[in-house]
């Protein structure tokens, strides 16, 4: 069976796949129809692409320069494993004439290194570092679009969005923070077509793996059993760590953790049952067994009961966005907000708060008025549909790709303006 994140399937002729490729590629951006032989990691995300206002003859846009490149990149987690991405790819990438590419979790170019004549031909597409080459600013693209499906993807040819782009192959695999599992970026290889081999996607794959090994060993010590960390933003399921174990959490126990975590004097459980549970006919012994269930998860010596509450302190990624909120550092609020608070989550209580924190940062941000946090927000899933994100941006960086992304969106909702929330 074909692997569908591979470019080209075993034998198939690349030039006439690039010919297939390109017409499919014209269709969709005439008809809106994608045809049946392009992947669906592709069409997918030639959707999102479309819904983002990015137009084929797009560029990408040169965010971070000079001081502020460099301030950012030192102090970027994957600074610390850039010695690691030149020993394993950078070789491999100038004796290719490749290049080897890191960006952060926005797709933000941090890195871009390699054979000289290649990356002088990727600067005239903005290649650069500093440049947004998210999914959302320029299509379709390797370390874009691994970012933003978090998956190791290989991209060929016309398979790309944007058409200057469309001479390059690519492949990129997502790195993680090894304690919390949030995305940090993506490591990259681009150059030509001899890229488009199930080797090109497994070695990156294969660098990006010990790139988070190297974070784990270079990671400070773990918080001692006295202390909890909790990560619930941007994630179904919660991590906890505590007591040097990291624990992934279901979406209920995820639920309980995030209320119990901002309430240390404990819950009663009918006040558990009016914040989780929607449906009035919900008894409480279900809420019990679902907590026996979380006891054992935990350990017993982690949760008491009469009332419900734990028995250790929890740092919780809410509570920093909040704290910075509320002195306001909104550029470090935005920073540690890695998404919607639990996404799917049905709890009222957990509704409530989520809106509460993006509402929060929404309202700092367009009264901030600072163009790149606009962006950074703008160019997320949770923002990309966000009417007065989008408005404020225009205000203070009114680009055509911006001017037609209020446009769309205007036409698309008209008085029905969306939120983040």
């Amino acid at each position: 069976m074909t692997d569908p994140w591979v470019a080209l399937s075993p034998g198939a002729d690349p030039a006439e796949h690039v010919r297939m490729l390109r017409r499919a590629h014209e269709t969709f951006t005439e008809a809106g129809t994608v045809p049946r032989p392009v992947r669906p990691v592709v069409a997918d995300s030639w959707r999102r692409s479309a819904r983002a206002g990015v137009g084929p003859d797009a560029t990408a846009s040169v965010e971070l320069v000079d001081g502020d490149l460099g301030a950012y990149r030192a102090e970027h987690p994957l600074a610390r494993v850039m010695p690691l991405f030149r020993e394993l790819l950078g070789t491999f990438a100038a004796d290719g004439e490749h290049l080897l590419a890191v960006c952060d979790a926005h797709g933000r170019l941090l890195w871009v290194e390699g054979h000289a004549s290649t990356r002088r031909r990727a600067d005239r597409m903005n290649f650069v570092p500093g440049a947004r080459w998210a999914e959302t600013a320029v299509g379709t693209n390797a370390p874009g679009t691994a970012v933003a499906v978090d998956r190791p993807v290989q991209v060929f040819a016309a398979e790309h969005f944007i058409r200057q782009v469309q001479p390059w192959t690519c492949a990129a695999a997502p790195v993680h923070d090894p304690r919390t599992g949030r995305v940090l970026g993506a490591v990259d290889i681009t150059g030509g077509d001899g890229l488009a081999h199930p080797h090109s996607l497994g070695f990156v794959q294969a660098v990006a793996r010990a790139a988070e090994s190297q974070l784990a060993l270079l990671a400070p010590e773990l918080p001692a059993a006295d202390l909890a960390e909790l990560t619930a933003l941007g994630r179904d399921e919660a991590h906890l760590l505590v007591g040097g174990r990291r624990i992934r959490l279901s979406r209920r126990h995820s639920e309980l953790l995030v209320l119990l975590s901002r309430h240390p004097e404990g819950l009663t459980g009918d006040e558990l049952l009016c914040a989780l549970y929607e449906d009035e006919s919900v008894t409480p012994v279900t809420l019990r067994a679902e907590l026996a269930r979380l006891r054992r998860v935990l350990g017993p010596e982690l949760l008491e009961s009469r009332p419900y509450r734990l028995t250790v302190p929890v740092e919780s990624d809410v509570a920093v966005v909040e704290r910075r909120l509320e002195t306001g550092a909104v550029t470090a609020a935005v920073t540690a907000y890695t998404g919607p608070l639990l996404p799917s989550s049905q709890a009222p209580a957990v509704v409530r708060l989520r809106h509460r924190l993006a509402d929060g940062l929404r309202t700092a941000l367009i009264a901030c008025r600072d163009p790149d946090l606009l962006a950074d927000w703008a160019h997320t899933p949770w923002g990309e549909d966000d009417f007065d994100v989008w408005r404020a941006l225009a205000a203070v960086r009114p680009t055509a790709a911006v001017r037609a992304r209020l446009a769309a969106l205007e036409s698309e909702f008209g008085w029905r303006r969306p939120s983040a929330t």
